[in-house]
């Protein structure tokens, strides 16, 4: 493809050089070749302008820059634009020819609920036997099928291999795709030009906050998908939802489980099995169960159900598509154990997500609740006390540990939790070694208890200083109910 066409859409001005052709886009120097046009992008760390000889040196002769800095190396073409992050999107969705308009796209944003979101509708849609695509925070699949790709990030792919992905699923004739879109993803505009059918927002709660500095800038950072699409779905017991619904020309359905909105649950009922409720739909009470128990799976349903009646999906097929759901992994996942003991692992990782998981497994537990935890490294430090408090204030015994401590000393977050667990009257303890935490947990485990393994969910590593070491939470559950006689 050439460079003109590639750049289609875009603002730009011919610094140097002429049109060429284009056989890749790169923002690695170290990944460019011949025939690469390399985007300088300004990161957080480094900035791709100063990278821009070690490209040619791979053999690059076009470069998108975003800032004219005088002197080039000789014989490359150099075209500038005002938005590098933006261009990159664009140029990529231009380059594998705009994958994403072959099919009915869906974008779920929120702090907690995206997978699990993405999960249920996918069920849902496959009752109509239309092909699926789903690409998220545990990785990208058709049909059910997970493709052998690797993200660089862990919701949303960057463009370029966004659109591989997208482009991948256009040629293997996939309906409807459902995608997480992250807060980052959107701030960085890495999605600029693409348009979603139906957007749904789930929640708002403190996270991500070393990133977007307050609630405020976090809140506008999601909202910025409703600009992208057609469609809306919003949680208005949530105010940012309201916000969502509120300013943006898309048409909505709201949904809600406390306050007004187009679909209220009523009639909740949680059961051992799942939650049970009803809905009125068009004047007429509907019945939805959901084989996943607590509150927030009520709203995640509410949602997938929103986003269902926009594509004007039979009611029945709904209701039946929510019957069928299998449980996602990490996500109130229960290891299987001999001695009537609740061991569950969980993606909770934020502190509104660790009160939602520690109600809803409180209240299938007859007997003591231990809750297992820690906060990762170079992340949002605000939350580490919060999320001391909340587990001490629910649990009946805590155990503090690890959860990617990163560049930073384990012990040092640690007792940032611990700040906020000595203001309650709950027993603590802590042990850094996540694995010897969780057979701690384990061993004191007793007829009708639960544990709380929260923070890691599905990941299957922990990294620790600048090495992503294998770690897997239910692998190491398993061991230790076998180690101690209660697999």
């Amino acid at each position: 493809m050439m460079l003109k066409e590639v750049l289609k859409g875009l603002d730009f001005e011919w610094l140097r050089g002429k049109n060429a052709e284009i056989g890749d886009i790169a923002i690695d120097s170290r990944k460019a070749k011949f025939d690469s046009l390399f985007i300088c992008l300004k990161g957080l760390r480094s900035d791709g302008h100063t990278f821009i000889s070690k490209a040619v040196d791979s053999g690059v002769r076009c470069v998108l820059v975003e800032e004219d800095i005088g002197s080039y190396p000789e014989g490359i073409t150099v075209v500038r634009t005002p938005n590098t992050r933006k261009a990159l999107a664009v140029a990529a969705s231009n380059f594998y020819k705009n994958p994403w308009e072959s099919f009915n796209l869906i974008g779920v944003t929120g702090t907690k609920g995206k997978t699990t979101t993405t999960y249920l509708l996918e069920t849902i849609i496959r009752e109509l036997n239309h092909r699926t695509g789903v690409i998220g925070t545990l990785g990208a699949k058709i049909a059910g099928q997970k493709l052998d790709i690797h993200f660089e990030t862990s919701t949303t792919p960057d463009p370029v291999e966004l659109q591989q992905i997208f482009s991948a699923m256009k040629d293997d004739r996939v309906n409807d795709v459902i995608m997480e879109v992250s807060s980052q993803a959107l701030a960085f505009e890495k999605l600029e030009g693409v348009k979603f059918n139906i957007g749904i927002f789930t929640n708002l709660t403190q996270d991500h906050l070393d990133f977007h500095l307050n609630m405020e800038n976090y809140k506008l950072a999601k909202a910025k998908l409703f600009a992208q699409c057609k469609l809306g779905a919003a949680n208005v017991d949530s105010e940012a939802g309201v916000y969502m619904a509120t300013h943006f020309p898309c048409p909505f359905i709201t949904f809600s489980i406390d306050k007004p909105s187009d679909l209220k649950a009523e009639n909740i009922k949680y059961m051992t099995s799942g939650v049970e409720f009803t809905v009125k739909i068009n004047g007429d009470e509907a019945l939805f169960f959901i084989p996943m128990k607590g509150r927030f799976s009520v709203y995640n349903a509410l949602g997938v159900i929103a986003a269902s009646l926009h594509m004007s999906i039979p009611l029945e097929t709904i209701q039946r598509g929510l019957n069928a759901t299998n449980g996602v992994p990490g996500r109130l996942q229960s290891v299987p154990n001999s001695i009537g003991a609740s061991v569950i692992v969980d993606y909770a990782h934020s502190p509104d997500s660790l009160v939602n998981i520690i109600n809803a497994v409180r209240e299938f537990t007859q007997g003591r609740l231990i809750v297992l935890f820690g906060c990762g490294g170079d992340r949002d430090r605000t939350k580490r006390p919060i999320m001391g408090k909340i587990a001490g204030e629910l649990a009946d015994y805590c155990i503090i540990t690890s959860d990617n401590p990163r560049s930073e000393s384990p012990d040092d977050i640690m007792a940032m939790i611990e700040e906020g667990i000595q203001d309650t009257n709950c027993q603590y303890e802590t042990v850094e070694d996540r694995r010897e935490a969780i057979l701690r947990g384990v061993e004191m485990l007793e007829d009708g208890d639960g544990l709380i393994i929260a923070g890691k969910g599905h990941e299957d590593y922990q990294i620790i200083g600048d090495q992503s070491l294998h770690f897997d939470d239910v692998e190491v559950a398993l061991e230790a109910l076998k180690l101690y006689g209660k697999n």
